[in-house]
């Protein structure tokens, strides 16, 4: 990243702009089969917005799988292919559940850059979050077959008991 020091010793870093040209991007994803007509409607939401910004897509990748899944291929696969320039998604957590602003720092370092269609945070992408870690968690303690009754047990408990 180019930086230059001033006369007063401030450093002065210089972000690097987004590269013109290259590929567009779409990225949908569900976190279950179950869940497959939502895909087809991101599909739509996501077309309608790169043509109204102008942009000319140059590929689409779905994919089912959950966020918190750190070896989604698809999306690795779109990640380390440096032609992509610009990733279009419909939510941050489409893309991923935990470290978006992590991921979007290092493509803007390579001058690459994420476009998300819709900032707002839906609260039940929120609950499904805290549901999420919690069986990630209990899957680690107390192994994969009783996480998922454990971690609804232990949301149901802080739901009786409150804040």
């Amino acid at each position: 990243m180019p930086f230059e020091n001033t006369p007063t010793g401030t450093i002065l870093v210089h972000e690097p702009e987004p590269a013109k040209g290259g590929i567009v991007a779409l990225y949908y994803r569900v976190s279950s089969s179950d869940q497959k007509a939502d895909l087809e409607r991101q599909v739509v939401r996501l077309l309608k917005f790169a043509n109204a910004q102008g942009l000319s897509v140059g590929k689409t990748v779905k994919e089912i799988g959950s966020g918190l899944n750190g070896r989604r291929k698809e999306l690795l696969k779109l990640l380390s292919d440096p032609n992509v320039t610009t990733i279009v998604v419909e939510h941050r957590d489409r893309l991923t559940r935990f470290g978006f602003e992590f991921l979007e720092a290092a493509l803007w370092a390579q001058g690459r850059r994420i476009l998300v269609v819709e900032e707002r945070e839906v609260d039940d992408d929120l609950v499904r979050d805290m549901t999420e870690v919690l069986t990630s968690l209990a899957a680690r303690l107390y192994g994969k077959r009783s996480a998922k009754r454990r971690a609804k047990k232990a949301l149901e408990a802080l739901r009786h008991e409150g804040p």
